[in-house]
């Protein structure tokens, strides 16, 4: 990051590469470089190279990009998750038919709902809501396939930003 600030112009050598925990002080553009970097345009609204080739390709061929292993899109990471949590409940054995054994049991244990919720948030996204705003809609429309088309203004009644 240093070196492409640098040759763009920017006086590097007394800044980190990130604060701690990417949480920069309100603000303040120039606190470091990966700061810079993300407010800057022509580093934040680079298209990639897939979007440049649907481009030329004209309008029938678009790119959704979703955030990158975000496991709340991925319906079976949702059930493995899930399996996973309940796999550690068994108790330890070093026996490895029986691990196959609790593994087929914790996996078979799966409930459809655990599925249902990738749905939902891969919906919810869809439908432009944040992270903070999908975990509320999928508490309150836990019961539905997919949420409502009035979410947005749910979400404005309830002040959930």
């Amino acid at each position: 990051m240093a070196v492409v600030l640098k040759e763009r112009g920017f006086k590097v050598e007394k800044l980190k590469a990130q604060c701690k925990g990417f949480k920069c002080k309100e603000g303040v553009t120039n606190c470091c470089c990966w700061h810079i970097l993300f407010n800057k345009p022509d580093f934040a609204d680079v298209s990639t190279l897939l979007e440049a080739l649907c481009a030329k390709w004209g309008p029938t061929f678009q790119v959704l990009i979703l955030p990158k292993f975000h496991c709340e899109l991925n319906f079976i990471e949702q059930c493995w998750g899930y399996a996973k949590r309940l796999y550690h409940m068994y108790p330890p054995t070093k026996k490895d038919d029986e691990m196959e054994a609790n593994v087929l049991k914790a996996l078979n244990a799966v409930p459809i709902e655990c599925m249902w919720r990738s749905r939902r948030f891969l919906n919810a996204y869809r439908q432009g809501l944040n992270g903070k705003q999908a975990a509320w809609a999928n508490k309150k429309y836990h019961g539905r396939y997919v949420l409502p088309d009035s979410i947005l203004n749910d979400l404005d009644d309830n002040q959930v930003v």
